[in-house]
């Protein structure tokens, strides 16, 4: 850890960055022998990237790409994947004015789901909030960082209740459309509804606890593990892909047990509403 706040301290000298926070498994402490560190730089225009290269080569002993501002995508939108001291660190970009704008999206029960390579439920902008309040702050000289994550700690209720109810009319409409696919035998299609659905149910979970959701990785699980979750709901969810099959029969039957779940989930989202003790 103290290599990584050196590295740290010395991102924060690059012109634009305003702090450096440890997030993924690493900050959480979930994390494996193998996990990468993952640092999140979060900046305001111009960056540096020059700077930043120069800051790479010497880190990693030789030249390496460090991409602009939107080299990766929009939301993911750049960065680096070093090789440092024989451990794999991410430098990923995140545009802190875009960040606050996010939360106070969150604090109005508004979010956004984008389009970003290597997310294919899509980015779910809260997660920028999820991220500060679950990351580990390395540098942060102004101190903008600790405040907005001071923020962060609270699950904002409008943000909890639109994405509760978002799940409880998309979810059963994504499936139902999903039948005219069952019946062409469009695996493709009604794969990718059984993906949407799920990852809506996923979300309405972990903000009905009040848990940020960072990605889709793990997310099945974790959702699981929550008390307000169906009995063996991750077991559930991931049979429901391995069932596909190709034929409208096995299509059909896989959406009947999606719409199973789903109703399952709905219920005890309205149950746990009336009873916010559960």
């Amino acid at each position: 850890m103290e290599r990584l706040t050196e590295i740290a301290n010395r991102l924060a000298d690059v012109g634009g960055v305003v702090g450096v926070c440890l997030g993924g498994s690493r900050a959480r402490g979930t994390h494996g022998p193998d996990s990468d560190f993952d640092l999140g730089l979060y900046y305001r225009p111009p960056l540096d990237t020059a700077a930043l290269r120069l800051l790479a080569a010497e880190l990693t002993g030789g030249p390496v790409e460090v991409t602009e501002p939107g080299g990766w995508g929009p939301w993911v939108d750049g960065g680096a994947w070093l090789t440092i001291d024989g451990h794999r660190v991410d430098w990923i970009y995140r545009n802190l004015d875009r960040v606050h704008h996010v939360w106070r999206q969150c604090r109005a029960g508004r979010f956004e789901i984008g389009a970003q390579p290597g997310h294919p439920l899509g980015v779910y902008s809260h997660s920028y909030a999820g991220e500060l309040a679950l990351g580990r702050i390395l540098a942060d000289p102004d101190g903008e960082l600790r405040s907005l994550r001071e923020q962060t700690r609270r699950y904002p209720e409008p943000l909890r209740e639109a994405l509760i109810d978002n799940a409880r009319w998309e979810a059963p409409f994504i499936l139902a459309g999903a039948r005219k696919g069952a019946a062409r035998q469009d695996v493709f299609f009604v794969a990718g509804c059984l993906f949407r659905a799920v990852g809506l149910l996923v979300h309405a979970l972990h903000a009905h606890a009040r848990c940020w959701v960072l990605n889709e990785k793990g997310a099945v699980r974790a959702a699981g593990e929550l008390a307000i979750a169906p009995v063996d709901f991750a077991r559930r969810a991931h049979a429901l892909f391995a069932a596909l099959g190709t034929t409208a029969e096995t299509l059909t039957a896989a959406l009947d047990e999606a719409d199973r779940l789903t109703a399952e989930v709905c219920r005890r989202l309205t149950e746990g509403e009336t009873n916010p003790r559960s």
